[in-house]
């Protein structure tokens, strides 16, 4: 069963998906100094881990900017 953030990781279109990125860029740097959001997305397509990740911290960001 997906949970409610599952969404937020495949939002409706790109320009949607850039914009939750954006909203996450500097805060998961301050987090995650040693990698980069690029870096986790790109992880996110072999580790469920990384894709949980993700799927978090796109979830943080349809919530800012909602």
């Amino acid at each position: 069963m997906l949970s409610n953030s599952h969404r937020y990781v495949q939002p409706y279109d790109e320009m949607t998906r850039l914009s939750l990125e954006a909203s996450i860029r500097e805060d998961f740097a301050r987090c995650h100094p040693d990698i980069t959001l690029e870096d986790l997305k790109r992880r996110a397509a072999f580790s469920k881990e990384d894709r949980g990740l993700l799927r978090d911290w796109m979830a943080i960001a349809a919530r800012k900017t909602s």
